[in-house]
């Protein structure tokens, strides 16, 4: 084998080793081509710098819980490479709105990452002012394999599972090696349609405690 051939990507060591089988893949030398380019043609969020974010703050056997987004936010200065998650000084989007209505609070989701709630997004970038517009270039495949990951070689976790598109990338997930809470979407278009009263949170933590592990402070 050629060493020189192994993809460098910038992350967290236990997640390196973990993936790196997917970093030597040919889709994925595609897909760092078209994300390269993209940068450079830019803007593109999150910044490069913060692309794995999600990963670098949540370490493969600190996870606990996972929650599973779509796209990254597509205006300036919201994404920072965590689903959900915008900077303080950034107009709350909607359904993070949402989120702390369910929640009764503003939540921290840089805590939660630290704590062990993996932020993921199932593309994790996106042009300035166009959703969507990364989706179907090897993302996907990449994040799907680190669901499969973390369903295979991890135990008792926590999938939280939005909305229909979060559901059906979750459906490889061994429902009887983990707990996976299934709900509306907080989005004002579905958030009524079930979200809203599905205790999420204290669902989760008491899952957590069932098996002892610790809760998380939401």
């Amino acid at each position: 084998m050629q060493h020189n051939a192994i993809m460098k990507v910038k992350i967290e060591e236990s997640w390196r080793r973990e993936l790196q089988g997917e970093f030597d893949k040919p889709y994925f030398a595609k897909l760092v081509d078209f994300v390269k380019a993209a940068y450079k043609s830019g803007p593109v969020y999150p910044p490069a710098k913060l692309i794995f974010e999600a990963f670098n703050r949540t370490p493969f056997d600190k996870v606990k819980a996972v929650i599973l987004g779509q796209d990254p936010y597509h205006e300036p200065g919201q994404a920072q490479g965590l689903c959900f998650y915008v900077p303080p000084e950034t107009r709350t989007p909607p359904s993070l709105v949402n989120i702390a209505k369910e929640l009764g609070r503003m939540p921290d989701l840089l805590s939660w990452a630290d704590q062990g709630v993996l932020l993921l997004n199932a593309t994790l970038t996106v042009a300035a002012h166009r959703a969507g517009s990364h989706q179907n270039k090897g993302w996907e495949v990449f994040t799907d394999a680190v669901v499969r990951l973390l369903a295979e070689k991890r135990e008792n976790l926590v999938f939280i599972l939005w909305g229909s598109y979060a559901q059906r990338k979750g459906a490889i997930i061994d429902r009887t090696r983990h707990f996976v809470i299934e709900s509306a979407h907080p989005s004002p278009l579905s958030a009524h349609r079930g979200f809203f009263g599905s205790r999420p949170f204290t669902r989760a933590n008491d899952f957590l405690s069932a098996h002892g592990i610790a809760p998380i402070v939401w």
